[in-house]
């Protein structure tokens, strides 16, 4: 079974989605002999076969526990969701490389792909505001002064945590977003409704400051068509292949802001020539084709069924007591 947690209950963001996305494609008794648990370890069940799927960054406190070799053997298998967030945790933490380690790719369901047939060049944000919104919002008010047709949609907001306390913090970001006549802040949004409003879009606007160890978010920007527009940090490349308007950042914001508004220029002027729509098909088609969910949640059987031929037994499945609970 995907366990849930204090902090995942009431969230939906990526790992989320993930995690509950797959529960509903995998055979129901295969999942009954796992215990799968996503970054945050409370307790282990000695009767199942444990799984620790690694969403985070080895910094964080409750994934920097994969430094110590007792805690790392106390799961049958550890997966990561990309070559960029496996490597940093082995060199950051020593891992060894080992076959109890694997990587496998967040999944979607493949979106519509934009039509790119409204009057106006429609760029959209997705993600939570610590990200590159700061940077976005002042970029964009700079480009409209030049483009009377182009307009943004935001949808960004820690209520996708269930933190909506944590927007105070950026509520004058929010605040400028509500004030311009070409920018809509919807905040947050059902997941279908930030679907819908993907394949309506032309351009998806990714200043990302903040190390992904994959982007759901950018994944689910390329299935639908859009010219993605975002820096080489961290999993970005791994995550995109290589193929969007990729840029180099900086780590002084004003320089990024710079250098973001100088490519989400050319961004525009690329949509309104309307040349793109071979080079965004083979796009979508690479994306569809990497992280389609049919072929991820195969993958997650295929590992999940060759653990159980493994570990077919509660007996071969065993803890020692001293490791059986952790606390936070």
């Amino acid at each position: 079974m995907f366990e849930e947690n204090e902090i995942s209950i009431n969230a939906n963001g990526g790992t989320e989605l993930a995690k509950r996305h797959l529960a509903r494609l995998l055979p129901q008794d295969l999942q009954s002999e796992f215990q799968i648990i996503c970054s945050r370890v409370r307790e282990l069940d000695e009767s199942k076969i444990r799984i620790y799927w690694v969403h985070d960054l080895p910094e964080d406190p409750e994934c920097n526990k994969l430094k110590d070799h007792n805690f790392r053997s106390k799961f049958h298998k550890i997966v990561y969701v990309s070559n960029w967030q496996y490597n940093m945790f082995r060199e950051k933490l020593g891992i060894p490389y080992s076959d109890n380690d694997i990587v496998i790719e967040n999944g979607i369901t493949p979106l519509d792909k934009s039509l790119h047939m409204k009057k106006k060049v429609n760029i959209i944000y997705t993600s939570t505001p610590q990200r590159g919104l700061g940077i976005l919002v002042p970029v964009f008010e700079k480009l409209a002064e030049h483009f009377d047709d182009i307009h943004l949609n935001v949808f960004s907001s820690f209520k996708i945590y269930g933190w909506e306390e944590s927007d105070n913090h950026f509520k004058a970001i929010y605040d400028k977003c509500n004030e311009h006549k070409d920018i809509t802040y919807h905040g947050f949004a059902p997941y279908d409704t930030v679907r819908e409003y993907l394949s309506e879009s032309d351009i998806f606007a990714y200043p990302c400051i903040w190390q992904e160890t994959s982007c759901r978010a950018l994944i689910e920007a390329m299935s639908a068509g859009l010219l993605c527009v975002h820096p080489n940090f961290a999993a970005l490349p791994d995550t995109s292949g290589g193929l969007n308007l990729m840029y180099q950042g900086d780590s002084d914001h004003s320089n990024h802001a710079n250098i973001f508004l100088q490519t989400l220029h050319s961004a525009i002027m690329q949509i309104k020539e309307k040349k793109l729509e071979n080079y965004l098909n083979y796009v979508k088609t690479y994306t569809d084709t990497r992280y389609n969910i049919t072929k991820i949640s195969n993958q997650w059987e295929w590992v999940m069924r060759n653990l159980l031929s493994k570990y077919d037994t509660v007996e071969s499945r065993k803890l020692e007591k001293d490791f059986l609970v952790f606390k936070v």
